[in-house]
Formats: structure tokens, C-alpha cells, sequence
């Protein structure tokens, strides 16, 4: 079993950006994607972004396309999500999970489909 590790959260100022990290420790190898998703309070968790380990194919949710950047240390066994013009609208806890490859990109922003989670960070952007 896979374990998950978010850090990188915090309050920000409108505009401002941040780097989350999610370290994966265990047995990451039958994990063939990794994915960022977030959850805003009284709202449903939603894809943020996923990222293939071995072609390094990512996904991204509309609403954070040319913002948002997921990336991939291998070394580290780490993946990244910058983000940056931050507003509002991107407070949330944002999660960390771990899946297998899928056959589809819509798959890939179903939180069904991915098999462990990290505990989440809080990104709060104040206006």
C-alpha cells in the first residue's frame, strides 16, 4: 500500500503562487498515475490534474488550464503542482491520490478510480 504526503498549503494573496509536493512512499510501483484534486467546503471534491509516471502524459482540469503545472521528480518518488494567479475560487483542500493508468481522459477525472490518498493541504488565496 501506497502512503501519500501533501505539504506545501498555505494562505496567499490573490495573484500570488504556491507549490504543492505529495511524496509517495511504499509501493508506488503499481501506480501508474498520479493526480491533484480539491475539495471546497460544501462542495464536492473535483479533478485538478493528473500526471502519467512513466510517459509523463498530463491532464488538467478547465478551470486551472495555464495556471496550474503538475510535474514529476522520479529520483523523489515526488509530484509537484505549481500554482500560480491564484484567486478565490482556488481555496480548498487539495488532495494528493494515486491510481492506476486509464483507458480514458474523462477516467482520469473520476476520484473513483484512484486507489489511495494523501490527507490533504489547505490552500487558502485571500482577495
Amino acid at each position: 500500500q501506497v502512503q501519500l504526503l501533501e505539504s506545501g498549503g498555505g494562505l496567499v494573496q490573490a495573484g500570488g503562487s504556491l507549490r504543492l509536493s505529495c511524496e509517495a512512499s511504499g509501493r508506488a510501483s503499481p501506480y501508474g498515475t498520479m493526480a491533484w484534486f480539491r475539495q471546497a467546503p460544501g462542495k464536492e471534491r473535483t479533478f485538478v490534474a493528473s500526471i502519467r509516471w512513466n510517459v509523463g502524459t498530463s491532464y488538467y482540469a478547465d478551470a486551472v488550464l495555464g495556471r496550474f503545472t503538475i510535474s514529476k521528480d522520479d529520483a523523489r518518488n515526488t509530484v509537484y503542482l505549481q500554482l500560480n494567479s491564484l484567486n478565490p475560487e482556488d481555496t480548498a483542500v487539495y488532495y494528493c491520490a494515486a491510481g492506476p493508468p486509464l483507458a480514458s481522459r474523462r477516467a482520469y477525472y473520476t476520484s473513483g478510480n484512484y486507489r489511495a490518498w494523501g490527507q490533504g493541504t489547505q490552500v487558502t488565496v485571500s482577495s
